[in-house]
């Protein structure tokens, strides 16, 4: 955070007027995610620790285990979230990346399919699911292969122009 502090401080005073508001939307997002993962990792720590000296935390139980991994994934999806607003700071993407929206979509999905009852939902529900997760697993291949040929180009041209 501080890097990008510093990097954003050094680029002001030559970033347009809007380059300039993505960087403080992009700071303050930053900020407010980190307070969210933190209050995120203090709650996941409390309920493990309540659960350990409760005796509740059973493996085997299948309620426990998605619980608590549910709530990793939480984790996992604000930190993947945090990230790439972070690499809009250092300006190395655009704003948008579709490549990490999908990523936080499937991470999303991912964490449904823990916690989901199989039992007691729906079969179409989980068809429904798995097609989603398959669609999304296709754009995120076609996205990263996509990026692959760009690099490929751009290393191409950067080797032509030297």
């Amino acid at each position: 955070m501080d890097r990008a502090l510093r990097e954003t401080r050094e680029a002001w005073p030559i970033l347009s007027t809007y380059e300039r508001f993505e960087q403080v939307v992009s700071l303050v997002l930053t900020s407010l995610i980190g307070l969210v993962i933190a209050a995120a990792m203090i709650h996941l720590g409390f309920r493990i620790l309540m659960l350990l000296l409760s005796g509740l935390l059973d493996p085997a139980e299948t309620g426990v285990f998605q619980g608590v991994f549910g709530m990793i994934f939480t984790v996992l999806i604000a930190l993947e979230f945090n990230h790439s607003i972070i690499s809009i700071l250092h300006r190395k993407e655009s704003i948008v990346q579709v490549r990490t929206v999908v990523l936080i979509a499937l991470l999303a999905l991912v964490r449904k399919f823990i916690i989901l009852d199989a039992s007691k939902t729906d079969p179409l529900t989980i068809v429904g699911l798995a097609a989603a997760i398959l669609a999304l697993g296709s754009v995120h291949w076609l996205v990263r292969d996509q990026d692959r040929k760009d690099a490929t180009e751009q290393d191409q041209a950067r080797g032509i122009a030297d």
